[in-house]
């Protein structure tokens, strides 16, 4: 069986915002999604393009993102935002 090594997942100050503004649904949605997801296999998500390139997102909602970028190095997950992306500009 091989050992799965976890990620450490830090929260920017906006996505700290957003979250503040989620319904308590979502926000478990988002906790269940870093626990199971991101802090075990960020790589899963979708890379982004354009101005957003090298990072990452994984649906929220229809609309709602989850947009991180992953320090390999350090083993560090950095989530900007847990919401709409179409903003992060």
């Amino acid at each position: 069986m091989t050992e799965k090594t976890s990620y450490r997942v830090v929260f920017s100050h906006r996505a700290v915002k957003d979250i503040d503004k989620l319904t308590p649904k979502l926000r478990s949605k988002l906790k269940d999604i870093v626990r199971h997801r991101l802090s075990i296999e960020p790589k899963g998500g979708k890379h982004l393009v354009g101005d957003l390139k090298g990072y990452l997102s994984i649906r929220l909602t229809y609309q709602d993102r989850i947009v991180y970028r992953i320090d390999e190095e350090i083993m560090t997950v950095y989530i900007v935002r847990a919401r709409s992306h179409y903003d992060l500009k």
